[in-house]
Formats: C-alpha cells, structure tokens, sequence
C-alpha cells in the first residue's frame, strides 16, 4: 500500500497494492494493522455504496458535526469521480481551501477524508459506484452540507454548474459562510 498526502492536513490518496493473472486480480483495499504501520489509526464502523446513473451527479459537499464526525475512506469500484475535500476547521490555516483527486476503477486508489472536512463528488462517467467506509453511524440531527458551488471556495468543478445533477438537499445547502462548521 501507498499513501500520499493531498496537501491539505490528513487528506490522504491510498494506493492499494493489485495483484492480477489470467483469472483477474486480487487486491486488499483495507487492513487495520496497514492502515496503523501508515499512520492511519482508525476504526471504521459503517459502509455505504451509492450508485449514480448518469455522468454529472454531483453528491455533497456533506459532513457530520460532532460528536457523530465522520472519517471517510471512499473508493470506486465502477466507473470515476472527482472527489473533493474542503477543510471546515474554523481555527485552521487552510479553512475553506479545498483539494481533489480524481477516484477512479481504472486507477485502483482510495481518499481518506478526515474529520473536519466536508466531502462530495461529481461522476465522471455513466454507472458510478462508490464505496467508503466512516468512524461513525449516519446521524440526521448532526449531518450538514455546503453548497458544491460556493464561490468563496471556489471548487474547479469539471461541468458547468448548471450542468449538475443535485438532490434536494443539496441544492438547499448553506454557502460556508452560512453554514456550521467546526472550531
């Protein structure tokens, strides 16, 4: 396994190592003493998977607020995104800046999002599915979101904003300015 830093602190790409023949291939995409030997100490409790159809889908910029703050390891395992990290740390040098990495099948890689962090991503292509693990059970009262297109932070989308498919819920989400966040 490989791991490097996006620059932003605790926003991690882990390259998990593959291993194929003729059959196919085998690969461990998450091992709690790997993650650990990393650096990487956490105990994820929950998995989800989401599926979007259509190239386009924009999901986030999501988070949770204390104490039900979520850790995310999320991967693909059909298609690609863009996923995009932006520090909500209010008493951090980074607040509002923002990182993205591009998650893809074809790459094999995995993001590590860390506390502190709102989270989203647009679909690169038809019939995405993501997978990520988090720290901590779904909690509605503590689950917040931010615009995806607040100009404050200035996210480098690859689609017009116009362009994006959105839930409810999250074309109602507060720009940051607006939102709340962490100390």
């Amino acid at each position: 396994m490989e791991v490097r830093s996006l620059g932003l602190d605790g926003v991690l790409e882990i390259l998990p190592r593959k291993f194929g023949d003729d059959r196919g291939f085998f690969s461990e995409t998450y091992n709690a003493k790997s993650f650990a030997d990393a650096g990487i100490d956490l105990t994820f409790i929950q998995d989800n998977h989401s599926f979007s159809a259509a190239k386009g889908v924009v999901r986030g910029l999501h988070y949770q607020l204390p104490p039900r703050a979520q850790d995310k390891l999320v991967r693909v395992v059909r298609g690609a995104i863009l996923d995009v990290a932006v520090d909500i740390r209010r008493s951090s040098p980074t607040f509002g800046k923002w990182v993205s990495l591009e998650v893809s099948a074809e790459k094999w890689n995995q993001i590590l999002i860390p506390k502190g962090f709102a989270h989203g991503f647009v679909t690169l292509t038809d019939n995405t599915e993501v997978i990520y693990k988090v720290t901590d059970i779904y909690s509605p009262e503590h689950d917040r979101g931010i615009r995806f297109d607040d100009p404050a932070i200035g996210i480098e989308w690859p689609l017009p904003a116009t362009g994006a498919q959105l839930s409810e819920k999250d074309q109602k989400a507060p720009l940051l300015a607006n939102a709340e966040t962490f100390a």
